[in-house]
């Protein structure tokens, strides 16, 4: 029986320690990002990471001096993007995107993105925190 309760006991510790890194790479839009900087930007992609527990799409944004900076903006899960028509293939490297979403507080290149619009017309809702403004953001 001290056997068997120790096994458990084993199983539960490995189990939340597999679910560290899944909770603490989660966070509150709030953690990270400014509702009251909304972004608008037109690039070409340049790396898109199809990965829980968020998504990054990075891309090339050429500034009115001609300087190019390389954002970064995070999207939903690949499963919620899934189920809104947005798949991996969709965000090819050198292909225009324009993000709508919400600059992060630090003011860093990166951003919070809620609407995507591809190469081919489409806009997408990429957002996937619960805590997320979405009726402030840009509209397509």
């Amino acid at each position: 029986m001290h056997t068997t309760s120790t096994r458990a006991l084993a199983a539960l510790l490995g189990a939340l320690l597999l679910a560290a890194p899944a909770a603490q790479a989660h966070h509150a839009f709030a953690a990270e990002f400014d509702a009251r900087q909304p972004l608008d930007l037109q690039g070409t992609i340049t790396k898109a990471k199809w990965v829980n527990p968020h998504s990054w799409l990075y891309f090339d944004v050429t500034g009115p001096d001609g300087k190019v900076t390389n954002w970064g903006v995070e999207f939903g899960a690949p499963n919620s993007l899934s189920n809104k028509g947005l798949s991996k293939s969709d965000l090819k490297v050198g292909q225009p995107v324009r993000i709508r979403g919400f600059r992060s507080k630090n003011g860093e290149p990166f951003g919070y993105s809620v609407y995507v619009t591809l190469a081919d017309g489409r806009v997408i809702q990429t957002g996937g925190a619960q805590d997320a403004p979405t009726t402030e953001a840009p509209r397509p």
